[in-house]
């Protein structure tokens, strides 16, 4: 059908652009890396709640998952799957948003960022939301479709736990280091509601918890090792994980007997 090499063209096309914005946001273009953009108000040693930088290793696996779906989508059998079309343009519009968080943060453009990043989660949560009422019809379809756009959500949320907070200290708002804790533990507090809100949303997409928690681990990690230490601040991040992880196994189960109980039916 024409409607659906539209949306595959779509795709395609945002891919190549998200691929773009990548390479410039990392400085292969002459652009300055994200971590140094903004005077360094991202970098891993920004705020109490920005994650290690070995955290940002997981878009290298994100990315190649956005590239997998994008070939994946084009496949026989793929083009008229419903998933596909239910999640198509969203999946396009999350790569276009990718690419502008990139460009704007370059721009150094933080209160930007923070509105792009906070529609890329809601893009991105809608996706998995979608991809929960449609199940996938193969184990690769689990892998490439919803094991990327669920680390993709996964990572995307505590991101902009980060991304919010820098950009509030960039323009000024720098407490104490006890109120700041306290506040970091707070947010930490709202990622994981939000963690176990996505599992319960997701059906216990694997993804989702598997990039939380890594996300926020190494949060633990950089706030216990690195220059900007705080034992508060690693311990709630420990907790936060914990909580994400549990929600996730569970929402899981419990999907899966769903299912299995329908299936006797």
């Amino acid at each position: 059908m024409t409607s659906d090499r539209t949306r595959q063209i779509t795709v395609t096309v945002s891919e190549i652009v998200c691929v773009f914005g990548t390479l410039l946001g990392v400085g292969v273009f002459g652009g300055t890396q994200v971590a140094q953009a903004a005077g360094g108000a991202l970098s891993a040693q920004a705020t109490l709640i920005a994650p290690g930088t070995q955290a940002f290793s997981i878009w290298s696996v994100i990315y190649l998952g956005l590239a997998a779906y994008t070939v994946w989508q084009w496949l026989p059998g793929q083009a008229s799957a419903e998933r596909h079309r239910r999640i198509g343009y969203l999946a396009a519009a999350s790569m276009l948003l990718n690419a502008g968080w990139l460009l704007v943060v370059q721009a150094g453009w933080l209160w930007v960022s923070v509105i792009v990043i906070a529609a890329l989660v809601g893009v991105l949560g809608m996706i998995v939301a979608r991809l929960a009422t449609s199940p996938p019809t193969s184990l690769a379809d689990t892998v490439i479709t919803d094991g990327t756009f669920g680390l993709y959500v996964g990572w995307v949320s505590v991101a902009t736990a980060a991304n919010v907070t820098a950009t509030l200290k960039d323009a000024g708002v720098d407490p104490s280091k006890s109120v700041s804790e306290i506040l970091t533990v707070a947010v930490l507090v709202v990622a994981a509601a939000i963690g176990v809100l996505l599992a319960r949303v997701s059906r216990g997409n694997l993804g989702i918890g598997a990039a939380m928690v890594w996300g926020i681990g190494w949060i633990a990690i950089a706030r216990a090792t690195g220059e900007l230490t705080s034992t508060v601040v690693s311990i709630g991040a420990i907790s936060a994980a914990e909580v994400i992880a549990v929600a996730t196994i569970q929402s899981r189960v419990e999907a899966s007997s769903r299912r299995r109980t329908l299936s006797r039916v």
